[in-house]
């Protein structure tokens, strides 16, 4: 209990000391209210003692401010009014100038006008168009009507009069349709002419005419270049001179009547219309000359023989005979050069050319060193004064199978030309070429021996490379215009691309970027028979299939389509293997991509004065067929199937898949840096620099799409 009492006892006395200690709390609690409540009021003053500080200084600094702004604007109105007064001074000064000038002005034009006068009454136009019926009088009458008008110094008005004075014919009958308050008009007389006989508007059919002309019989190179030139200035007036020039130059090739000149022309590959015309002229002036130098080839009898041509005639056959008895008492196997022999310079150097193929030539050795007589097939009358083909056999057959005939022939008649050539003794019939000096018929007897030949044996195709460190001087010959410096830039560039260019007909780029894609739908496959070829075609196809295989072309097939093919003998005289995928065209679904028109390409050269043009090395056989589309390619020669692992000529979509590879590879290139139609690019650029740039450009495009070019 005790313990308790003081437990009690405790506990009040601490209840005590809290209720002391709240009691002190809350009196230092009001303390510091009032402590706070001061600092407030003194905050009040202070911000109250700043604030009226503040508003005194701004005062102050108001009225300064005013002070200084009414001394400006007095100072402004100052420098007005001096202003005014210079500006008044000023303008009195410029009055009294002008009036001075003007003076002057009227004093100086009253003498003009009368010198302009006097000028008017000396020079008058005598310039009139004539009845037009042609189309390019207007544009002549219009260039010496502006030298008179300029001499003249006429105005619009003046010119106006002086052209509706001037005209004549039907020239005049287009002013009927102008209102008579318009025959002062020069605008308005100059579009009714142009609208009645210019020929702005007929610029597609100039350019028609201008693909289609041809040299007439009988028409002079300088008239037809004539022509060629006043059809291109009206086809292509917005194109450049050198545009012009250049496209002139490819027209009149194309123009050119005789074969062997437009050849020899187009080989001489001319910049311009001056030096195709020159070229052609000179070829042709060399062709008549050597017309009359060379060997008679034919003699054509005309109706009556008079003394006169007798008697030269019997000249001539007499020039001949010694000329020709002469030869033959020679050494036997001197070489006499006939122009018309094509592979003789070959046949010097112990090999022929034929096809774009070098093929040598080795001596026969003694087992074939015989000559072998060629003997008449049949029974021939050669007519008097002409020249005729024979047929010929050889008199022992199996000995060897390519020889050179000798010319002339030791065993020929008297009077009697046997031509040289070169000939295949295994052939049925060997055509003898033969001209009769003589003016009687001569008659060859069948069995008669007509010519003799020479063996030659062991022939074997090489194919033809193109060596880099030959190729190169080649092409910096051939480029005109060109200083040194350009020539070492040029050099340099076609050296860093040169695995750009094929060094052989089997060395054909392959494209890593596209393949041909052969869609027939569900259509059965087509099986069409091999046609049949002649004897000679037969080992020709087999040879260029042979060829096709060991480049890489095509390959054997198994598939249930096959085509036939189609031998053609090109320009050159070698064979183009093809085949005749018609009836496979005719199922597939067509592929339409389009072709860059040809006139867009020509204004697109517009502004460019440096050209170069490249094609591709066959250029099909660049694009892979798709795996599983290689089989619709199969053709057949009759001796068994091969179908195309590349891109192969005749199918119908594969324009439109070139083209759009090439658009591809070449994307914003064309009509900037390059122009493309198929395989063929020009390369252009505005200055040598630029050009070469832009060879480089398309050349690395190329190059990286696994493309190769021709050299």
């Amino acid at each position: 209990m005790a313990e308790n009492a003081d437990l009690l006892a405790l506990l009040a006395e601490m209840k005590k000391s809290m209720e002391k200690g709240q009691d002190e709390m809350r009196k230092g609690q009001e303390e510091m209210r009032k402590g706070q409540e001061e600092m407030r009021k003194g905050q009040e003053e202070m911000k109250n003692q700043i604030q009226s500080h503040v508003e005194s200084k701004v005062g102050e600094i108001k009225d300064h401010v005013n002070s200084c702004v009414a001394k400006i604007e007095e100072d402004v109105q100052s420098v007005k009014r001096e202003i005014g007064e210079v500006k008044g001074e000023v303008e009195r000064k410029i009055e009294e100038v002008e009036d001075k000038v003007q003076g002057k002005i009227e004093e100086v034009e009253d003498k003009v006008q009368g010198k302009i006068e006097e000028v008017k009454e000396k020079v008058q136009t005598n310039g009139q168009i004539p009845d037009i019926r042609r189309t390019n009088v207007l544009d002549c009458f219009q260039t010496q009507f502006d030298v008179v008008s300029s001499a003249n110094g006429w105005n619009n008005r003046v010119k106006a009069s002086q052209l509706v004075a001037s005209l004549r014919g039907s020239a005049a009958e287009v002013l009927q349709g102008i209102p008579s308050d318009k025959l002062t008009d020069l605008t308005t007389i100059e579009n009714v002419l142009e609208a009645r006989f210019g020929d702005s508007h007929l610029t597609q059919f100039y350019r028609t005419e201008l693909k289609t002309r041809r040299q007439k019989p009988g028409e002079s190179l300088q008239v037809l270049a004539a022509d060629v030139e006043r059809l291109m200035s009206l086809a292509y007036a917005e194109c450049s001179r050198d545009v012009r020039d250049s496209l002139a130059a490819q027209y009149i090739v194309d123009a050119i009547r005789d074969e062997d000149t437009q050849h020899a022309t187009r080989l001489m590959d001319a910049k311009d219309l001056k030096s195709a015309l020159a070229y052609s002229m000179k070829y042709e002036a060399a062709k008549t000359v050597s017309k009359t130098s060379r060997n008679v080839r034919s003699i054509e009898v005309e109706g009556g023989t008079g003394k006169e041509k007798d008697e030269k005639f019997d000249c001539l056959l007499k020039i001949l005979e010694k000329l020709l008895n002469s030869h033959v008492a020679g050494k036997k196997n001197t070489p006499r050069r006939n122009p018309n022999v094509t592979c003789w310079k070959y046949l010097e150097k112990n090999e022929i050319r034929t096809g774009g193929e070098e093929i040598p030539l080795f001596s026969a050795n003694a087992e074939h060193s015989k000559l072998c007589s060629v003997l008449a097939k049949e029974k021939a009358i050669i007519p008097a004064r002409s020249e005729c083909l024979i047929q010929g056999v050889p008199e022992v057959s199996g000995k060897f199978r390519y020889a050179v005939t000798d010319f002339p022939s030791q065993v020929s008649q008297k009077g009697v030309l046997v031509a040289a050539t070169f000939v295949d003794l295994k052939r049925e019939a060997i055509p003898v070429r033969v001209l009769n000096l003589d003016n009687k018929p001569k008659t060859v007897d069948k069995g008669a021996v007509i010519e003799t030949c020479e063996p030659v044996v062991d022939i074997v195709a090489r194919p033809q490379e193109f060596s880099e460190s030959l190729r190169l001087p080649l092409i910096l010959e051939n480029l005109e215009g060109l200083n040194e410096e350009q020539r070492t830039a040029l050099k340099e560039l076609l050296q860093e691309f040169q695995n750009l260019f094929s060094i052989n007909d089997s060395d054909v780029g392959r494209c890593n970027m596209t393949q041909h894609r052969i869609n027939t739908g569900n259509h059965p496959p087509i099986k069409q028979y091999p046609r049949r070829l002649p004897l000679a075609k037969k080992e020709e196809a087999e040879r260029l299939v042979k060829e096709m295989v060991d480049n890489g072309i095509i390959e054997e097939s198994s598939g249930p389509w096959a085509s036939p093919i189609v031998l053609f003998k090109k320009k050159d005289g070698s064979t183009r293997f093809c085949v005749d995928y018609r009836k496979l065209n005719e199922i597939m679904i067509k592929d339409s991509y389009p072709l860059p028109r040809i006139d867009d390409t020509l204004d697109a050269l517009n502004g460019s004065q440096w050209f170069s043009t490249s094609d591709l090395k066959s250029a099909y056989w660049q694009v892979e067929i798709q795996p599983e589309d290689k089989e619709e390619t199969a053709f057949t020669t009759g001796q068994g199937l091969r179908q195309f692992k590349v891109m192969s000529f005749g199918l119908c979509n594969a324009p439109a898949t070139f083209e759009r590879l090439m658009e591809t590879v070449l994307r914003g290139l064309t009509s900037k840096a390059c122009l493309v139609y198929l395989d063929d690019i020009i390369i252009v650029g505005r200055t040598f620099q630029e050009h070469l740039n832009n060879i480089r450009k398309v050349f690395q495009r190329l190059q990286n799409a696994n493309l190769k070019l021709s050299p």
